[in-house]
């Protein structure tokens, strides 16, 4: 992927989010509320950048990829 989407406001939201949330798993935190919420905002971003997260296979990629980048980054 080309876009560096840890450089995102939605990312920084989510990241932010995840920190005060003392959620252990970055996995779960996304699952539902707050977390959900920046995921959906950053899946829009995503789209704004001319990624296609349309196919199930891609978005599955760039959730895990949102998920290691939270883990490695906003622990």
């Amino acid at each position: 992927m080309s876009w560096d989407f840890t450089e995102d406001a939605a990312f920084l939201a989510l990241c932010d989010a995840y920190k005060e949330s003392g959620e252990p798993s970055a996995m779960e935190f996304l699952a539902h509320g707050e977390g959900a919420f920046h995921f959906q905002e950053l899946t829009q971003n995503a789209a704004g950048e001319g990624i296609d997260l349309s196919d199930s296979d891609a978005l599955d990629t760039f959730q895990q990829e949102v998920i290691d980048s939270l883990e490695e980054l906003c622990s």
